[in-house]
C-alpha cells in the first residue's frame, strides 16, 4: 500500500496563508488554514494507506487526528523539504499539501501498477500532489518552487528520469480570497467552506 504524506505549516497567525491578508486578518487567515488542514487530514485518514505522515513545520495541535506519524520539516528550501519527506519513505508514497481542502479519498487512492509516478497539477502552475513508486529525493532537489512554471519543471524532471507519469486532475490551491471562495463552493460540506461562510457572514469581504 501507499504511504500518504501531508506537508504543512502549523496554522498560526502571520505564518500561514499570508496572501489572504487582506481582506482577512492574520488571525482569520490562520483559521482558514486550520480548516483546510483539518479537511485534508480527515480525507487522508479516510484513505487506505500503509502509513500516514504529517510533515510539519511547527507543533501539532488539537486539529491533528489519531493515526498520523508527525515528522518535523528540515531547514532549506521547499524543494529540499519535499525531498526530505520522500527520503523518509520506503515503498510507494504520495505527497500532498494543505492547500486543497477539496481533495477526496478517491483522488488519493492511487495504484502504481503500470506507472512510476503520479502528478497533480495546480491551476497556479504548481502541483498539489506528487507520487513516486520508488521515492527518489533527487527528483525534487533543485526544482524552483513557487513559480508559474514549477509544475511543468517538476513533471519534466520525472519524464526526463524515464518515469511513466500518470496525471491527476488539475486542482485549485487556496492562495487568495477568490481561490477560497471557489474552493469552498466546490466542497460545500467541508469545514473550510463552513469557516469561510462564518467569517464572511460576520464581516462581508
Amino acid at each position: 500500500m501507499t504511504t500518504l504524506l501531508v506537508i504543512a505549516k502549523e496554522p498560526r497567525p502571520g505564518r500561514v496563508k499570508t496572501r489572504l491578508t487582506p481582506p482577512f486578518t492574520p488571525a482569520e487567515a490562520a483559521m482558514l488554514a486550520e480548516a483546510a488542514l483539518v479537511d485534508t487530514l480527515r480525507t487522508v485518514a479516510a484513505t487506505p494507506a500503509r502509513r500516514r505522515v504529517l510533515v510539519l513545520d511547527g507543533t501539532p495541535g488539537p486539529w491533528l487526528p489519531p493515526g498520523f506519524d508527525v515528522v518535523p520539516q528540515p531547514g532549506g528550501g521547499l524543494d529540499e523539504r519535499l525531498a526530505a519527506a520522500f527520503a523518509g519513505c520506503t515503498g510507494p508514497a504520495l505527497l500532498i499539501g494543505m492547500d486543497t481542502p477539496q481533495v477526496t479519498p478517491g483522488l488519493l487512492t492511487v495504484d502504481f501498477a503500470g506507472c512510476d509516478a503520479y502528478f497533480g497539477p495546480a491551476l497556479d502552475g504548481g502541483f498539489w500532489a506528487l507520487g513516486l513508486a520508488r521515492p527518489e529525493p533527487g527528483l525534487l532537489q533543485g526544482v524552483p518552487m513557487s513559480t508559474p512554471t514549477t509544475g511543468a519543471v517538476q513533471r519534466e524532471r520525472l519524464v526526463a528520469a524515464g518515469l511513466r507519469v500518470r496525471d491527476l486532475p488539475r486542482l485549485r490551491d487556496v492562495d487568495t480570497a477568490r481561490d477560497a471562495e471557489t474552493v469552498a463552493a466546490s466542497a460545500p460540506g467541508s469545514r473550510f467552506a463552513a469557516e469561510l461562510g462564518r467569517l464572511t457572514a460576520v464581516t462581508p469581504r
